[in-house]
């Protein structure tokens, strides 16, 4: 089985605001099979930097995550934890995400067969892009 190209993001929320609010976001991707969820994980900081994770079936605003079409679990380890929480400040909450671009998997598939080898990728960050296209002259 081929695996697509994995993603991760750590997602903050200041005030330890948790809520289910991308939930059907992430439902539509795997419904239209553009990703597989492969982990998930909630962690918060509280005012003393204390650490505490969660999973989605702990808090009541967390319960939407529920409702997702994914096999969930083991792959978001301590160190990923670790790592994330040291992005945190107090009174912060975050999720964890991890998932496979399953639409890039014809791609990879290609790129593997004909002998290509990934060499480096990365996501440029939305602000960079934005000013990038803003800087552009106007389509003549």
């Amino acid at each position: 089985m081929t695996i697509g190209p994995v993603e991760y993001i750590i997602v903050a929320f200041p005030g330890n605001e948790f809520n289910g609010g991308i939930a059907p976001a992430l439902a539509d991707l795997i419904d239209a099979g553009t990703i597989r969820v492969l982990d998930l994980l909630f962690l918060a900081k509280d005012g003393e930097g204390n650490v505490l994770t969660f999973e989605f079936d702990q808090l009541d605003e967390l319960a939407p995550f529920g409702d997702l079409d994914a096999e969930i679990g083991g792959l978001i380890g301590p160190d990923d934890i670790e790592h994330a929480a040291e992005a945190l400040d107090n009174n912060m909450s975050a999720a964890l995400l991890m998932w496979e671009d399953t639409w890039a998997t014809p791609l990879v598939d290609a790129m593997r067969d004909s002998g290509g080898v990934l060499v480096e990728g990365g996501r440029i960050p939305h602000e960079l892009v934005e000013l990038a296209f803003a800087e552009l002259p106007p389509a003549e």
